[in-house]
């Protein structure tokens, strides 16, 4: 005998549960935390917007973690607080355009992860500039004409890196849509 099918509801909160399982995971991969991603992947699917306590019902976690989860998703701007009419309670809803959460995603994560990285290569550039260094053996002026050579390649790329990713992903524009779009005619 074959199962019975779900009901729509149960079908339906059987697929944000998935949903949000998967969103975790890849949070968490992309070194996101996992309870972040999974509270962001709730305000995302469903499509009213919730309260605190309804986040901390539907995924199970304190509501320390779903604060403090809501409250950077805030910081991201991949979540806006919202009120209805008659309720004191503070609820949230998720950007809904895909692109534009795909965008402050990625201006997110260079802002925290490349731009940090740039600024230590510029400073480490700096340490062994012309002038910095003193007078030294012929091998050791090789050795940091090396050294210079070689971090001067990777501020060039990371620097190449961050201008695309600034053009692509700047607030005004839908270049990342467009990039993707592009790339993916390019690879079919």
């Amino acid at each position: 005998m074959s199962p019975s099918p779900h009901s729509a509801p149960e079908a339906l909160a059987e697929a944000q549960e998935r949903f949000i399982d998967t969103w975790g995971k890849m949070g968490a991969v992309w070194g996101i935390s996992r309870t972040m991603a999974e509270v962001h992947a709730l305000l995302y699917i469903c499509a009213e917007p919730l309260n605190t306590d309804d986040v901390m019902q539907r995924l199970q976690i304190s509501r320390g973690n779903a604060s403090m989860s809501i409250r950077a998703l805030v910081d991201w701007g991949v979540v806006a607080r919202t009120h209805k009419r008659g309720d004191r309670k503070e609820y949230f809803v998720a950007e809904s355009d895909v692109w534009t959460m795909f965008r402050i995603i990625v201006r997110e994560r260079m802002k925290r992860e490349v731009e940090p990285v740039l600024a230590a290569l510029y400073d480490i550039r700096e340490m062994t500039a012309p002038g910095r260094v003193g007078k030294t053996a012929a091998d050791d002026v090789k050795n940091v004409s090396d050294h210079n050579e070689r971090l001067d390649e990777m501020v060039q790329a990371i620097e190449t890196i961050d201008k695309l990713s600034e053009r692509f992903a700047s607030p005004s524009g839908k270049g990342l849509r467009f990039a993707a779009t592009a790339l993916a005619k390019l690879s079919g």
